[in-house]
């Protein structure tokens, strides 16, 4: 019986551990162009070439080509498409429901509480002038300047301060973090998330609006914490960001094209809102032309590796990803499929049927 082909599209294993396994259960390993470094990798016409007769795809975030129908058919062998991240953007999950493969993705924690942890880094850094403090110190020979005043987030009992408002848009396992991690601080948190019951929001202390546009008129930090879907894609643009409090900054930890770029540009260059601090970008790497770059510390970037820590990063997800491949070539259901509709054609095919 020939070996089992796997096409790793966007390789990730430094340490080689992960290949290891696969290459130890007898597979036969094809790797891609792209990495997490830059996700830029082999077009899809030479990924369908590279994909021909595999029985599993693999890998993390790409964005040259996502794994489109015309990859996946180029194999009628082809059994599982699994990504390392949480997020299933650059893959079909429509056609892949339709060829009855699945996909699954790794929603760990290290990545989701990475994420979490990062928001609220972001935030503070813009509020709290971390920035511009630093270097007035460094660059001026000077002491205090009032300029460099920060904001006070909660709730103060002595003087009746009112806190910040903090608009969390998405109620899943990030913005549920976020919620628990800031409650203490004593803000008032509003949310939006048709998705979720009510009793998630009382859980977290957030309280529920049922109008995007009330949460963005009545916030100081909108964060952004939805995964991309024809719902999300540009759900932040012109309109909503005319919304905004003046005062008030953005933070999108989520998927670059959830907001639209373009109108943020202008949003800040027009004062529209005070700040911005992005982790995704809807072109990445982020164009060497593109005008936030050149913005000042009215924005805060970062190369979409907000979950990147020492000690976790991708790796929890790579691994998991491994073993839903394995999984899936010995003719078992991994337990993280993200499309579950197509559970039940996929066992008629491949079910009980190991190829290992």
């Amino acid at each position: 019986m020939p070996k089992p082909k796997v096409f790793v599209f966007a390789p990730a294993d430094p340490t080689g551990e992960a290949h290891k396994i696969l290459e130890d259960a007898g597979c036969d390993l094809i790797l891609g162009a792209a990495n997490w470094e830059t996700p830029q990798g082999d077009s899809e016409l030479e990924m369908a070439r590279l994909a021909e007769g595999c029985d599993a795809l693999m890998g993390t975030s790409i964005r040259s080509t996502p794994i489109t129908q015309k990859i996946m058919q180029s194999s009628k062998n082809l059994r599982i498409v699994a990504k390392f991240t949480i997020g299933v953007d650059d893959v079909d999950v429509d056609a892949a429901t339709e060829l009855g493969i699945l996909v699954t993705h790794g929603p760990t924690e290290s990545n989701w509480g990475g994420v979490a942890e990062g928001m609220i880094t972001n935030m503070l850094t813009l509020l709290k002038r971390v920035r511009e403090r630093d270097r007035h110190l460094k660059t001026t020979g000077g002491w205090r300047d009032m300029e460099l005043q920060g904001t006070y987030l909660g709730y103060r009992a002595s003087d009746s301060y009112p806190g910040i408002v903090l608009g969390i848009i998405g109620l899943g396992r990030i913005g549920s973090r976020v919620a628990r991690l800031l409650r203490p601080w004593g803000m008032r948190m509003i949310g939006y998330d048709p998705y979720v019951p009510d009793s998630k929001f009382e859980e977290f202390g957030v309280e529920r609006v049922r109008d995007l546009s009330k949460l963005l008129r009545e916030s100081d930090v909108v964060t952004l914490h939805v995964v991309l879907t024809k719902e999300t894609r540009h759900m932040i643009s012109e309109p909503q960001l005319a919304l905004m409090k003046p005062t008030a900054i953005l933070v999108n930890t989520s998927r670059g094209y959830c907001l639209d770029e373009k109108a943020l540009i202008e949003a800040l260059q027009n004062k529209k809102i005070t700040g911005a601090a992005l982790d995704v970008f809807e072109n990445e790497p982020l164009p060497a032309d593109s005008p936030l770059r050149k913005m000042d510390d009215r924005v805060l970037l970062s190369p979409h590796m907000v979950s990147s820590n020492v000690g976790s990063g991708l790796k929890p997800g790579l691994l998991w990803a491994t073993r839903s491949v394995l999984a899936a070539l010995r003719g078992q259901v991994p337990d993280n499929v993200y499309n579950k509709e197509v559970i039940s054609q996929w066992e008629s095919r491949f079910g009980g049927k190991s190829i290992l």
